[in-house]
């Protein structure tokens, strides 16, 4: 563990310490402030003290350890909008159903939905209160629409509506991804409800799209397919909202959706051209120092205008690092300097470090820097060509070897041809952003041939053809693969101790890499022994029923689906993946399910049941059924009374009311999600 010897990697690993406890805990703002303030004191004076010490002791490197802990708690704390008393959310109704008079910033555009237009937005005005705060805007699609604006600000009238939480076990929680960009709320409009406002005050953000606009406007002047435009944007421009889906899929069953999210791969290139084009400065007295000032203003210029997402800006981070480095003229450590980027930018935003592409981009080059110079020395090839391609093929095969476990976590999928895509697409990459940059100059000042603009568009044409062509190699690819969060602890330990291993044989590493293969088996175990069994679900599906039998690490769902949905559904694969089940079968609906010693009686649309000689303890009302609930409950008095998806809400309503009376439990799965039998 000879990293833990720079000091930096300590600190930015007690800051990440730091970082979760005040994620996972809710420490309070002023005891962290208090705390932070008592450890700064006393790391002051142990330092005074230390300092005029000839025996040096551990207590001054704890303190800092403790202090950097509390550091990163308070990071977090102090970025939760939540705790500001401007908050808007401390100026609506706990019921969340009070319409309020709104005023808002448009922040963000986002990817499009099948219904709505989404955008990211910052709220100015709550009523005639003045606040703070983000949310998600969705405004209803028409024909009229016209583009809105980054900047733009609004008035309308509307419900400040919390984000559900995911209404089927299994299923992603679009609720926890919001709370970690501090989104809590989103509001549902139409076009013909919100009114434009004055407004002359500009952002960076306002700025940065204008001009993403003012590229895009040029470029449309050429005979750019939508895809090629939409992969230039992503590549040179940092903005993916606009890829269709079938390209989008394409690179990530291909294993290549890196590529269309700029990350250190693009920042270097960028950084070598401009390198390279302003090096006559270094002639100067101070060239050095003024080239490097302009290769960090250009380098985060770039990345404001790319949105300043997780990948930008650790890539931008970590290169303006390696650039002052260079103006320095001392030898940088990588490590050191990923170290400092991820300090930096946890600084700064901390729930980055809850980010995908934040989690992947540092695991994919921590992996390139640890294990390519190894695999490289395994073979010297004598030609160019040779060398180029073993080489793409190490850092290849490096990164997955770093991305693997977190990659399987959140996706559930391996694509076995990554490195064929890599290959065939990563040598020549550098030429297409080199080309795109001068071509995007080029159009700016009007100057762009046309022969160019349709090379750069034949390139791209050709990229996304062998990208399409290696994803349709449906074998290659392994989907609905369960993997856990144990299973990354894990299969992380497993490759550290393989890796060391390999890289010198001996008895003590040989006896760790055989306990991390132990601990696999054990976690293997664990698992599969807490897996759910006997467990009955009643999932939510809008207009359908679907439910789910678990008995022996074995499922047995029915379901109304047509045959459209049918091949859409995804709830029963979703549940099974989470939950590592290893067999799915089918069974038609039932009108009454012996769940161990509880009975269940389901009641459909024709409303027909006889219960002389079966009282059940749960009932599930489906499609509709049109009957006397107060008489039912009266006959056989249920546990609690059921809903799924398949009613019309104007029954759920009712059945809701009549319960209530009652004082009869009521679960509508369309408001609390699937309902869970334990037997």
């Amino acid at each position: 563990m000879k990293l833990l010897n720079f000091t930096i990697i300590k600190l930015t690993s007690c800051l990440i310490i730091g970082v979760l406890i005040g994620y996972f805990y809710e420490v309070p703002v002023q005891f962290n402030l208090y705390l932070l303030g008592v450890l700064i004191a006393i790391l002051f004076a142990s330092y005074i003290i230390s300092k005029n010490q000839f025996i040096k002791t551990i207590w001054f490197g704890v303190i800092t350890f403790m202090t950097m802990i509390s550091v990163g708690i308070w990071t977090v704390t102090s970025h939760n909008q939540k705790h500001n008393s401007t908050h808007y959310s401390h100026f609506i109704t706990t019921e969340n159903d009070s319409l309020k008079t709104i005023t808002f910033r448009i922040k963000e555009v986002l990817k499009s939905g099948p219904y709505y237009n989404k955008y990211i937005i910052d709220i100015l005005k709550s009523d005639n209160d003045a606040v703070s705060g983000k949310s998600i805007l969705n405004i209803q699609k028409d024909s009229t629409q016209n583009n809105i604006k980054v900047d733009a600000i609004f008035m309308t009238k509307a419900i400040f509506k919390e984000v559900n939480p995911p209404l089927n076990p299994g299923q992603f929680n679009y609720k926890s991804y919001l709370e970690k960009q501090h989104i809590h709320h989103q509001l549902f409009v139409n076009k013909d409800v919100i009114l434009k406002l004055k407004n002359k005050q500009r952002t960076l953000f306002g700025v940065a799209n204008d001009i993403r606009d003012h590229i895009n406007l040029k470029l449309e002047k050429y005979a750019f397919k939508p895809d090629e435009l939409a992969v230039i944007n992503a590549l040179l421009l940092g903005q993916r909202q606009n890829i269709s889906e079938e390209v989008y899929s394409s690179y990530k069953n291909a294993g290549a959706i890196h590529i269309l999210a700029i990350s250190g791969l693009h920042i270097g290139i960028l950084l070598i051209i401009l390198t390279t084009l302003f090096k006559p400065m270094e002639r100067l007295k101070y060239g050095l120092f003024i080239k490097t000032i302009l290769l960090v203003i250009i380098l985060w210029s770039f990345a404001i205008i790319a949105g300043l997402s997780a990948s930008v800006t650790r890539a931008v981070t970590m290169f303006s690092i390696v650039a002052i480095g260079m103006h320095l003229k001392r030898p940088t450590n990588i490590y050191n300097t990923l170290a400092i980027s991820i300090f930096v930018i946890l600084l700064f935003k901390p729930l980055f470090l809850f980010d995908v592409g934040f989690q992947l981009s540092y695991m994919a080059v921590f992996a390139i820097v640890s294990i390519d110079p190894h695999l490289y020395k395994l073979w010297k090839p004598k030609y160019w060509f040779l060398r180029t391609y073993w080489h793409t093929l190490t850092i290849t095969i490096s990164a997955q070897l770093g991305i693997i476990p977190i990659s399987l976590y959140y996706f559930h999928q391996f694509p076995g041809l990554f490195f064929l895509s890599n290959l065939l697409i990563i040598p020549f990459l550098g030429l297409i952003l080199g080309l795109g940059i001068l071509v995007i100059i080029l159009a700016v000042t009007n100057s762009l041939p046309i022969f160019l603009a349709n090379i750069l568009g034949s390139s791209i044409d050709i990229m996304n053809s062998i990208v399409g062509w290696v994803a349709q190699q449906q074998a290659f690819l392994f989907k609905d693969i369960p993997f856990s969060f144990l299973y990354v602890i894990v299969a992380y330990l497993f490759i550290i101790s393989l890796v060391r291993f390999l890289l010198k044989r001996n008895y003590l590493r040989f006896s760790l890499l055989c306990i991390t293969i132990l601990l696999i088996q054990v976690s293997l175990i664990y698992t599969s022994l807490n897996g759910p069994d006997n467990e009955f679900l009643i999932f939510h599906k809008s207009r359908f029923s679907l439910l789910g039998n678990v008995h022996k690490n074995n499922i047995i769902s029915s379901d109304d689906f047509d045959s459209i949905t049918k091949s859409n559904n995804k709830i029963i694969r979703d549940y099974v993946v989470a939950n590592n089940i290893n067999c799915s079968q089918k069974d038609r609906l039932r009108s009454i399910y012996v769940l161990g010693n509880k009975k269940l009686l389901v009641i459909d649309s024709l409303g027909v049941f006889n219960v002389k000689t079966f009282k059940p303890d749960y009932v599930l009302l489906r499609t509709s059924p049109k009957i006397n609930l107060n008489r039912l409950i009266d006959s056989i008095h249920p546990s609690i009374i059921i809903a799924d998806g398949s009613n019309y809400k104007s029954y759920v309503e009712r059945w809701k009311l009549t319960c209530i009376k009652t004082k009869t439990p009521f679960h509508a799965t369309n408001e609390k999600g699937a309902f869970i039998i334990d037997y």
